[in-house]
């Protein structure tokens, strides 16, 4: 629908009795969401405006915005939510996930064929036909698009995943999403099963689930999902088969990989599974709880945070202290590397969830903290228990809040617990195929010689270009007054400054009137004519030096939809940081939904976003676990000052 540009009639600040009717079209529309919710979409007394247009088939749409992004949009007296509202709830509506080549088809106004859906392990959500429904892409929850069923979930089945299946309204891309501030969407992990439930038999039963069959031939179901990712080109060199991505949209199958068959990778499942895939007993779940427990009480938890929220305990210290899910590459058949499964991964040969556990197996340093799989099952429980062996004091300060009061750091099972390895997963960078622990750099600010001062470093040996630190430039001017009998013979203090030494620190309207100078004016002088540079030495590389002054990691804040606060972080690449493992790392540290974006107006570079004000995490990652000084990182001043307790 808004695939092309469209024609805005009118755009006006919405009344006082409009807003109060949109509020109950939306609790009418959406059921699901709460009082609180609705008056969070729809606020009160922030602006929100009615833009009335036209699309490029006459068609009359309302369009509702708030601090500049569409929020809904109404066609024909029913309301519909946007890709941006989609981002804050994203279960707002029933989600179908399909493949990422497929969006730029959807984007281009097609609708979404049946043989596009990827088939979850708990199986397509259950929906009526002419139901409102999401799209979503493989591996992310965040909603791309909005459609109207074209059948029930039912006759999908029936009809073999066969046909149309949703009439797309919206897309994220489209001209629509453009007239917002144009974000993109947040990283939310999809639900994933119980890792006892993965078996062989589960696994295969996914995969023949997941076989996408075409409208064309004679009716025979595609191979495996595993087997059916990516064109194969053909025989006679003349090209690729097509777009599989247009395959996708058209209802096509799509060909026989060039890659792994699903054999060979139920081959390395099962593998995976023989080599250590068992469910975490209660026993060993306790002894990790407790272990991050202590660990976070050791080294993360302060007494100025105390009070402290037993949820900030546990999601911002305790679950910090636990590693994540490693792919194991001990057990793999011959052939299969960690790299090539997680290659075979991005590539997209397996995307049912149920595999992607099996592949993504815990390994006993790296384990998960779950709570559920406890013998206490609850965390009010656990800490409870801790207070009994007067390791911590819990109060409930306000109704149904509990906090952390006090912490006895001088207890025995604190003072005698023993800090692990810490896991180099958060802090690795890729080099030559290996991973590798980050060390920072060291970083030098060096100055080169100009054309208009090389006579005074001449006698010095150096030339123009030449780059030299603070303390050199020094020794060569100081080195240059004593041969040449400049110090004043009344004043030490003060140097004489010839011919030479007029042309290279003086102004021109200073040539005839300044005649004499301080040490520390001369040397000031001296450092400013001189081109700045900066000499960048990685660890077990040769050093680099470039021109300019190294931009420091910059740490800012910004308002979003909603007047939600966002963390963005630039520069971490001039560090030797990769942003993505960044955005990783905090993602894990913080429990929030990561981003990796370009920088706006920079022809190359990339931004991480985090959501909320997350500086105070950031600051701890970049100063502790990287090792970053503190001069090269700026806005660490506008992390969240702590309340008064």
């Amino acid at each position: 629908m808004f695939s092309k540009a469209f024609r805005v009639k009118s755009n006006t600040a919405i009344k006082g009795s409009d807003r109060r009717k949109l509020r109950a079209d939306v609790t009418a529309a959406f059921a699901t969401l709460g009082t609180d919710q609705v008056s969070e979409l729809i606020p009160g007394k922030e602006e929100l405006n009615i833009v009335k247009l036209y699309t490029h088939k006459g068609d009359a749409v309302t369009a509702y915005t708030s601090a500049g992004n569409p929020i809904l949009f109404e066609l024909e007296k029913n309301l519909y939510p946007t890709v941006y509202t989609l981002w804050s709830y994203p279960d707002l509506l029933p989600t179908f996930t399909t493949w990422p080549l497929v969006l730029e088809k959807l984007v281009g106004g097609a609708d979404l064929m049946l043989p596009g859906l990827v088939v979850p392990p708990a199986g397509l959500p259950r929906v009526q036909k002419g139901e409102l429904c999401a799209i979503a892409l493989v591996g992310n929850r965040a909603p791309v698009a909005i459609g109207v069923a074209a059948m029930s979930t039912a006759e999908m089945l029936a009809a073999g995943l066969k046909g149309r299946g949703f009439s797309v309204l919206h897309t994220y891309q489209d001209h629509l999403w453009q007239s917002g501030d144009k974000s993109s969407p947040p990283s939310i992990a999809p639900p994933l099963p119980d890792a006892t439930d993965v078996s062989e038999e589960k696994v295969q039963g996914d995969m023949r689930g997941l076989a996408l069959r075409g409208e064309e031939g004679n009716g025979e179901a595609c191979r495996a999902h595993g087997e059916s990712s990516l064109p194969e080109a053909p025989e006679d060199g003349s090209g690729s088969r097509g777009d599989p991505s247009q395959d996708l949209a058209e209802g096509k199958s799509l060909p026989e990989p060039a890659k792994r068959s699903g054999m060979e990778l139920q081959e390395a499942a099962r593998a995976l599974q023989q080599g250590g895939f068992r469910s975490v007993p209660a026993e060993q779940m306790d002894g990790l709880l407790r272990q991050c427990f202590l660990h976070a009480l050791k080294c993360r938890v302060r007494k100025a945070d105390l009070p402290l929220l037993t949820s900030t305990l546990l999601g911002s210290h305790m679950f910090s202290c636990c590693g994540n899910f490693n792919l194991i590459s001990s057990r793999l058949p011959v052939g299969f590397t960690k790299a090539s499964v997680r290659e075979t991964l991005e590539q997209r040969v397996v995307e049912s969830w149920s595999f992607a556990l099996t592949l993504l197996a815990c390994s006993p340093e790296g384990q998960q903290l779950d709570i559920k799989k406890s013998s206490y099952k609850k965390l009010s429980k656990f800490l409870q228990h801790m207070q009994q062996e007067e390791i911590v004091q819990v109060k409930e300060l306000s109704r149904g809040v509990e906090s952390v009061v006090a912490v006895d750091w001088k207890h025995p099972s604190i003072t005698s617990f023993v800090i692990p390895e810490p896991s180099p997963a958060s802090q690795t960078v890729q080099e030559g195929g290996r991973e590798q622990p980050y060390r920072a750099p060291d970083v030098k600010a060096l100055y080169c010689v100009p054309a208009s001062m090389t006579l005074l470093f001449r006698e010095s040996g150096h030339r123009k270009g030449s780059a030299l630190e603070a303390s050199e430039v020094r020794a060569t001017v100081i080195d240059y007054v004593k041969k040449n009998d400049l110090v004043d013979a009344d004043n030490k203090n003060l140097v004489k400054l010839d011919p030479v030494l007029c042309d290279c620190i003086l102004e021109k309207n200073e040539q005839h009137t300044v005649l004499k100078l301080p040490w520390d004016n001369l040397l000031s002088r001296c450092l400013e004519k001189l081109q700045p540079a900066y000499q960048v030495t990685f660890p077990g590389q040769e050093p680099l030096v470039k021109k300019g002054k190294i931009c420091p990691i910059d740490i800012s804040l910004a308002q979003r939809t909603y007047n939600k606060k966002v963390t963005v972080v630039r520069n971490l690449e001039a560090y030797g940081l990769d942003p993505s493992s960044v955005a990783s790392a905090l993602q894990q540290r913080c429990h929030a939904s990561t981003t990796v974006t370009p920088v706006p107006g920079a022809k190359d570079g990339l931004q991480v976003q985090i959501q909320g004000n997350q500086i105070h995490h950031l600051g701890r990652l970049l100063l502790e676990e990287f090792g970053l000084p503190r001069k090269h990182i700026q806005g660490l001043e506008k992390a969240p000052r702590p309340g008064k307790k």
